[in-house]
């Protein structure tokens, strides 16, 4: 089992959910189509399948795996930030746990989106270089003694597409 960023899974762990406009200690939701390119969802799905292991932590992003909730992006926090209206002017509130504005979801729901840094801490010393490719990024491995390039529209699919390579 390959283990991301030293991290590995417990099936009975859960991640809270923030819902509405409240940014929760656990997660904040982002539309997907702001966030990244679909190709890492897919290549996310597959680097699980092939025992890439995530355990949650700040900063960590991730899609729920479910159809009604396949827009948004989700980013593991350690903040409950609200935004308050006093007249014209807007607050960020820093505020404790507010658990009625929480759901949950188990975490064999969701699909981790590794960020750039953490799919080069897993290519570990495969990754020999990043460059253009055109509109997009390629990525070139030493996988088995040969220079591999992969590519992908942004970084982090680039960088996806080479970790399934060199797992695959």
């Amino acid at each position: 089992m390959l283990r991301g960023c030293g991290q590995s899974i417990r099936s009975e762990r859960t991640v809270r959910i923030a819902l509405a406009d409240t940014v929760s200690d656990a997660v904040t939701a982002l539309p997907l189509e702001r966030r990244m390119q679909p190709m890492l969802v897919a290549a996310a799905r597959q680097l699980r399948r092939l025992g890439v292991r995530w355990d949650p932590r700040p900063g960590d992003r991730f899609v729920v795996d479910q159809p009604e909730m396949a827009d948004s992006v989700f980013w593991v926090s350690d903040f409950t930030i609200d935004v308050h209206e006093y007249g014209a002017e807007q607050i960020l509130g820093f505020n404790g746990t507010t658990e009625w504005a929480l759901d949950s979801v188990t975490l064999s729901d969701c699909v981790w989106l590794p960020r750039e840094d953490q799919l080069r801490e897993l290519l570990g010393a495969r990754l020999v270089r990043l460059e253009r490719a055109g509109d997009g990024w390629a990525v070139v491995t030493q996988i088995e003694g040969a220079e591999t390039t992969t590519v992908g529209g942004d970084v982090e699919t680039a960088y996806a597409q080479a970790l399934l390579t060199a797992l695959g």
